[in-house]
């Protein structure tokens, strides 16, 4: 394990990078009326969907239904036997680990992300290897061309990343995909922000895998589905461990997702409105506060970075403004500091709404440096 997997676990254990879910399942529940943490679009209601009542609740299929399949297919530009549907794109990473990684199989994972590509490889007894990204989030690729491929078996990555909202650029994917080939190793690309999903690795190269779900674009996370696309023994693997867990899907689920994808247009004609308007009140608040916030532009996510120049940490800020009723995601709780995942995509009275609380915090800040 590298010092900075090591730092991670111990830090982890003695509380001091927080974890995501303390924060948003016991300490900020039922303590926040606006939800700018979160980083999915603002979500959907049951009575925009369509599903004929005389749906049979049975079993339904281990895979997912067929024509769940064959519309997640279509959004790749691929086949059915690439897919496996899964309870949320958080079951799909699980089965890859399971099924993909044995103890003492190395992993290769980025920082600041998502702690599931670190903790999970760990508890199955992997040594897991965290990259830093660098200053501008970028990978450092003169880094990656000097790591040993012997005993590696998974890289993850996500693209476009969270909480970052950069998106991995080609030059970058290729030197990861080599390094893939190298060891002998599987690339796992977490693509949940990603729109056009026909532009993904895996639909280009064998060594790739593709997860994503409906949960942050479509707005619709409490479906919980989710899928992978990959090579098909990989997926036929996963759909095999997957009987030992879940066993397979809520039809239910499953038939209400499948109208999201029959009526794409729709959801992601919403996203844009969302995105566009919210992103526009977003870079007018960090205008005014430049001193205090610095936000990286997004590409192609409904939240962005603001890293914090207040001097203080991110958590402590959080909580000053979980106090106002507004709930934002601390950088410790992603495996860093310095920094604030805030989410856009909201009816802009109910953005603009939070902002105003937001400076009320900030204006205190101000007053207590004068």
């Amino acid at each position: 394990m590298t010092a900075a997997a090591n730092a991670i676990a111990e830090a982890g254990a003695a509380g001091e990078l927080g974890s995501m879910r303390h924060w948003v399942f016991e300490e900020t529940i039922g303590k926040f009326d606006i939800d700018l943490g979160d980083s999915h679009v603002q979500c959907s209601t049951v009575g925009q969907f369509q599903i004929s009542a005389d749906l049979e609740l049975n079993y339904g299929f281990d895979r997912g239904s067929p024509e769940l399949i064959r519309l997640v297919a279509q959004r790749y530009g691929g086949s059915p036997e690439h897919v496996v549907i899964t309870h949320g794109a958080q079951e799909a990473l699980y089965l890859l680990y399971c099924t993909l990684l044995r103890p003492g199989d190395r992993v290769i994972a980025f920082r600041p992300g998502w702690q599931q590509a670190w903790q999970a490889p760990q508890r199955l007894g992997c040594r897991v290897e965290v990259m830093d990204l660098a200053e501008d989030f970028s990978i450092d690729l003169a880094e990656l061309a000097e790591v040993d491929p012997s005993g590696l078996r998974l890289i993850t990555v996500n693209s476009p990343t969270n909480p970052t909202g950069r998106r991995i650029r080609a030059e970058e994917f290729t030197a990861l995909l080599e390094l893939a080939e190298r060891a002998d190793a599987y690339l796992v690309v977490d693509e949940e922000y990603l729109l056009d999903l026909s532009t993904s690795p895996a639909v280009l190269h064998d060594r790739a895998i593709s997860v994503s779900s409906l949960s942050k674009t479509a707005g619709v996370p409490g479906l919980r589905v989710g899928w992978m696309y990959g090579p098909p023994e990989v997926v036929s693997a996963c759909a095999e461990y997957k009987h030992l867990t879940t066993i397979s899907n809520s039809v239910l689920c499953e038939a209400l997702a499948a109208d999201v994808l029959r009526h794409w247009d729709r959801y992601e004609r919403q996203y844009q409105r969302l995105t566009g308007a919210g992103l526009g009140l977003l870079q007018e608040f960090t205008a005014r506060h430049s001193d205090l916030l610095r936000l990286t532009p997004p590409e192609g996510t409904p939240f962005a970075w603001l890293r914090l120049l207040t001097g203080g940490s991110s958590m402590a800020f959080a909580r000053q403004v979980l106090e106002t009723g507004v709930l934002l995601m601390p950088a410790e709780t992603l495996g860093t500091t310095g920094g604030i995942r805030i989410s856009f995509a909201r009816e802009p009275a109910v953005l603009a709404e939070g902002l105003a609380r937001i400076e009320g915090v900030l204006t205190g800040l101000t007053r207590l440096t004068e």
